[in-house]
């Protein structure tokens, strides 16, 4: 068991899709690279889900690879409602829209959803908030294209006011002025984590908030416990698991959020429960531009306490 949680090594579906990162197009994955890379590390679990993948001539299939990650998407977000993600997301996230018109922004602020999968966040903001008032419009934008290609199928089916791009966020093809994630950052580690947020400090943007899981040391077993509960798929369990694994833990976040763009103030939201020592399943890490700081205190009120020190 414990070989899956290994956060050296990657999630499943880290390692079974892969693009081109300039043209974004599929490349062919063998089926035999996966099974070295778990090989390596010993996990048995993730073997196990590795080998029944279907392939052609030991090429992954990959209409069979993206029914799979659709069905782990279905399950993901079936989670994040029962966890009312949606309402975490907004509670800061319109924080951060105030304190931004308290500073004179007056343009429409255009929020992006970095490696959306097929948009539940966005799709709940946009189903749940009067957009018009806010004068913000909504887009996700993810690698996969199948993910991306189901967004939009949803979003058209529920007549929501939101787009979703088969595309890479930080291409400067797409401005944006505030960035958010939900489960993604812990996907980058070492340079990757620096070169990741270093590309959120460009002209125009205003704001980042990365939800992710909160290391600690039960945090695995939680995380075990629901996704054993709640998913029917082999991969989303081992995946589920490995993330509370592999989460970064807030000193790591906010230290390579200030050296990688130090044009933003940074520091987590949300860590604990009511002000006590208990962690939250999810924290947030929040980089902000540095004169913005006094107007999201201010816009935070009561919940300022759940703001660590931003700077």
């Amino acid at each position: 068991m414990f070989s899956a949680w290994n956060p050296d090594q990657p999630e499943i579906t880290d390692l079974i899709v892969q693009h081109d990162p300039c043209t974004l197009r599929r490349l062919p994955v063998r089926k035999q690279e996966a099974v070295e890379s778990f090989s390596r590390f010993r996990n048995r679990q993730a073997l196990r889900a590795v080998l029944a993948l279907p392939e052609i001539d030991g090429i992954l299939d990959d209409r069979e690879i993206d029914a799979v990650l659709l069905a782990v998407h279905w399950e993901m977000q079936r989670l994040a409602e029962e966890f009312y993600h949606g309402h975490r997301v907004w509670e800061l996230l319109r924080c951060v829209i105030a304190a931004s018109r308290e500073a004179g922004i007056r343009e429409t602020l255009r929020i992006v959803d970095v490696g959306c999968g097929i948009g539940y966040t966005t799709r709940w903001l946009a189903a749940n908030i009067p957009l018009r008032d806010h004068n913000i419009e909504l887009a996700g934008m993810d690698l996969n294209s199948t993910l991306i290609a189901e967004a939009n199928r949803l979003a058209t089916a529920e007549n929501l006011s939101c787009l979703f791009l088969h595309a890479d966020a930080f291409s400067g093809e797409h401005p944006s002025h505030i960035l958010l994630s939900t489960g993604v950052i812990h996907h980058f580690r070492g340079d990757a984590l620096h070169d990741f947020l270093r590309q959120h400090d460009r002209p125009g943007t205003l704001a980042f908030l990365h939800f992710d899981f909160q290391p600690w040391f039960l945090a695995p077993f939680g995380s075990l416990f629901f996704h054993r509960l709640r998913m029917r798929t082999a991969i989303a369990r081992h995946d589920g698991v490995l993330s509370a694994a592999r989460a970064h833990n807030a000193h790591t976040l906010t230290e390579v959020a200030r050296a990688s763009a130090p044009g933003f103030s940074a520091s987590i939201y949300g860590a604990r429960i009511w002000g006590t020592p208990l962690p939250r399943v999810f924290h947030t890490l929040v980089g902000l531009r540095h004169e913005f700081v006094p107007n999201l205190r201010k816009q935070l009120g009561r919940y300022t306490s759940r703001l660590e020190e931003l700077r």
